[in-house]
């Protein structure tokens, strides 16, 4: 196999191009149709079955199985959409300096894509009988939290063996193991306007009790335990002589094991179960809306299989935690075998400097495939 990819290198170069060119944000819908309707049209070449779960606002998903398959072990999952606006390809397009690329989700993860499509060319040109063991979610809204490509994940992977996830491996070229979950949640409070120079006294400010509220929810931060609680976004008032009528702010949660979840939802409902100046009245709304990918027990065992595969080829495999989000979460959570950090090395993602380690194009392609091979052969 590693002789067709190295012949395959500059195809596979020119795809990534094509793909990176195309702005394809969360929010650009017709970009991430695009990128879906090349891919698919690849799948379909090789023998694959493409399903689309239409949307009305975001991209579509699609669903990919060869026509041969019969009840596969594997979901493979990778997202087509990036971070970035419309209008970031025109501006800074793919380039190649040296043995790096660079480019809007070059890394993050159009390179992915490609070397997904070309591990199964791979195999299929080796008659090797792998591609028949998976079936691949591509999804379009991944970097704002899955919100409705969670539940078709999660169904299709229902009866799966094994995840094996696409975003990039690490810088150092590490996979990924585990993940801190995350949740988001929007505090608000009201008060009562007044004039902060003729009657001040009359006032309740909204601001005030949110200042006391944002030193209690930093309190609720554990990083030991890997427990944090981040206030990132805090809006109020209407003018610097007018006590505050309303003040809110966005709170961002990440946990590294499901239950800390419970534990942290009922310390901010105690919280916000009373307020510090009198008047004010505070309500609470979010949700933990990614769960934490553990490390488990098969999670550990499948990257032992992966790590003796990098023997044979020469690539050292090592993993590593991370607090950034994915949709291995979903998988791992469900007790499904689930690496993460599959596709080629690189850095800087949601970066004006995102950029792919271009050899590592064909050697996490080789990886993959022996991945796929070698779990459908411990199934045979």
């Amino acid at each position: 196999m590693d002789s067709f990819l190295q012949n395959q290198e500059q195809e596979m170069i020119n795809l990534l191009e094509k793909l990176v060119n195309i702005d394809s944000g969360s929010y650009i819908k017709s970009g991430v149709d695009l990128i879906g309707s090349i891919l698919a049209e690849s799948y379909e070449e090789l023998g694959f079955n493409v399903t689309y779960h239409k949307q009305e606002e975001l991209g579509n998903h699609l669903v990919i199985q060869h026509q041969e398959a019969v009840e596969p072990q594997i979901i493979i999952l990778a997202h087509m959409d990036t971070v970035f606006p419309e209008g970031t390809a025109l501006e800074r397009p793919f380039r190649m300096e040296g043995n790096r690329a660079y480019g809007p989700g070059v890394i993050d993860m159009k390179a992915s894509q490609v070397t997904l499509l070309y591990a199964i060319k791979a195999l299929i040109q080796e008659n090797l009988n792998g591609y028949k063991n998976i079936k691949i979610v591509l999804n379009s809204d991944e970097e704002i939290g899955s919100p409705t490509s969670r539940s078709l994940i999660e169904n299709e992977a229902k009866g799966k063996k094994y995840a094996l996830v696409m975003e990039p491996a690490r810088k150092d070229g590490s996979l990924v193991t585990a993940r801190r979950g995350k949740g988001n949640y929007t505090l608000v409070v009201e008060g009562k306007a007044a004039h902060s120079g003729i009657d001040p006294e009359k006032g309740r400010s909204a601001i005030e009790e949110l200042a006391h509220k944002i030193i209690q929810l930093y309190d609720l931060s554990d990083h030991e335990k890997g427990i944090s609680v981040n206030v990132g976004l805090i809006e109020g008032g209407s003018s610097a002589n007018t006590v505050s009528d309303h003040a809110e702010a966005q709170i961002d949660i990440r946990i590294s094991e499901m239950e800390q979840a419970d534990i942290l939802e009922e310390k901010l409902e105690e919280i916000c179960s009373s307020t510090d100046v009198k008047g004010t009245k505070v309500s609470l709304e979010g949700e933990i809306n990614r769960p934490p990918m553990e490390k488990n027990k098969k999670t550990r065992a499948l990257l032992r299989v992966i790590q003796d595969i990098g023997n044979e080829i020469g690539v050292e495999i090592d993993d590593t935690s991370t607090g950034g989000g994915s949709d291995a979460s979903f998988t791992s959570a469900l007790g499904v075998a689930t690496i993460d950090g599959l596709g080629p090395v690189g850095g800087d993602a949601h970066s004006e400097n995102e950029y792919l380690e271009l050899p590592t194009l064909t050697e996490r392609t080789l990886l993959l495939a022996m991945i796929i091979q070698r779990l459908t052969d411990k199934n045979n």
